[in-house]
């Protein structure tokens, strides 16, 4: 049985600051499986401390004395995290100079923490099951097994559940992995430990600069303990040393607050909940895609129903197409339609007009309209992506080049940043 004096003791070794029940939940189970040589799962936000939680269970195990080694998967390209982990031969690949040693030989008889481990590739997957299950691999270009000794400690931020349903993720290397699962709350569950971490960062901040800590008034507090923070603690003491660098006073009032937080996100906004037969969870940006894209579709197929009046021969027909076709129109404009039509004159098509309050859209009589589609959809896809390359830049600049944070920013894994910067040329 774990005590309230053991749990103090170990939070004070590895500056754990909090008291909220579901941290100290996670620390028991984390202090009770590191004797252990039982794999491990850390799962948890991104910013809440899982690499905090490895080195604790490294520390309090048999294998403290030997090495531990922090691998984030997710910032590894796919085409090199089987030489980083296993290591490869000379000659093994375009490149490879000479033989190099992989982390899993580094590590023999330590502990190897695989953070991200959700973003990594299938093959990859498949090695690091054999390690698991016999304790040996194989280099990249060799074919010589080898054997090593490691206990693997794993986190991610995704549901890797939901990962094994796209066939993403193995479901034999989760259970293998999931032995002893841990769940490290995000920040906006553990209640008032936010006030005790901003009071430390702050004292941090204020020795190391040697100046007088900020403090938060009344209402300042209430804010920061409503906010949702989604960025956890990495979030929370980078605001700290923001408002410790540039507020003009030390005491921060809510009105100080409320300048430093995001505008964007301040507002704790309903979020998409999957129901039950919903197999796919969607983020506001593939929403906001996915609405930009439905919108292309019926612009396009509007088009698609011009073309077919100019080459009908009948201004019935064209109306008649319309008719059929009014909430397609009412969709697309924004506005109620008023179709209207006019029988041939001699051999000339009167084409039909939709009408509103306030503008009149008549439809060209000449094919230009048509022929142009493709140039006028290839426009419209461009600047989509024209808007993600801003967005990158945007990030990168905010975070001073640095991948990982401008990752979180923008809601995707450094391995998809990775090969963003890759695709538009931003190396």
């Amino acid at each position: 049985m774990i005590t309230n004096l053991d749990l103090q003791s170990i939070k004070q070794r590895f500056g754990i600051v909090g008291n909220a029940p579901l941290l100290n939940h996670a620390l028991e189970r984390a202090i009770m499986v590191a004797p252990t040589e039982i794999n491990v799962l850390i799962t948890g936000e991104s910013g809440v401390g899982k690499e905090s939680f490895s080195k604790i269970i490294h520390q309090l195990s048999p294998r403290k004395h030997n090495a531990f080694t922090a691998v984030n998967c997710g910032a590894i390209p796919e085409g090199t995290i089987d030489s980083e982990l296993f290591g490869h031969e000379k000659g093994a690949f375009t490149g490879a100079v000479e033989s190099r040693k992989g982390f899993f030989e580094v590590t023999n008889g330590g502990t190897i923490f695989l953070d991200e481990i959700g973003e990594m590739p299938l093959a990859t997957q498949a090695r690091l099951l054999r390690v698991l299950e016999y304790g040996e691999f194989i280099k990249v270009g060799s074919s010589k097994v080898q054997k090593t000794d490691v206990r693997v400690v794993a986190a991610t931020n995704v549901n890797l559940e939901e990962a094994i349903r796209k066939g993403k993720f193995r479901e034999d290397l989760y259970y293998r992995l999931s032995t002893v699962p841990i769940y490290v709350p995000a920040l906006r569950e553990r209640g008032n430990d936010v006030l005790l971490l901003f009071r430390k960062f702050a004292t941090d901040f204020a020795e190391k600069y040697r100046r007088d800590p900020i403090e938060l008034n009344e209402e300042a507090k209430n804010i920061i303990l409503n906010y949702r923070f989604p960025g956890n603690i990495r979030q929370l003491k980078n605001l700290v040393y923001d408002l410790s660098i540039t507020a003009e006073s030390q005491i921060i009032t809510a009105d100080i607050l409320q300048k430093y937080l995001p505008k964007a996100i301040h507002n704790n906004l309903p979020a998409l909940v999957e129901n039950e037969n919903q197999q796919q969870t969607f983020s506001d940006r593939e929403l906001l895609y996915k609405v930009l894209f439905d919108m292309r579709k019926d612009v396009t197929e509007l088009k698609k129903l011009v073309l077919q009046m100019l080459t009908s021969g009948s201004s019935l027909a064209g109306a008649e197409i319309l008719k059929n076709h009014q909430d397609l129109f009412k969709e697309v404009q924004g506005f109620p339609a008023v179709v209207s039509s006019e029988s041939n004159i001699g051999n000339k098509v009167v084409l039909p007009v939709i009408q509103s309050e306030s503008s009149v859209i008549p439809f060209s009589e000449s094919t230009e309209q048509i022929e142009d589609i493709p140039h006028e959809t290839e426009e419209e896809t461009l600047s989509l992506e024209k808007k993600e390359k801003e967005l990158i830049i945007k990030a990168l600049k905010q975070h001073n080049g640095k991948r990982k944070y401008a990752a979180e920013d923008l809601g995707i894994s450094e391995r998809t940043l990775y090969r963003k910067i890759k695709k538009y040329g931003l190396e």
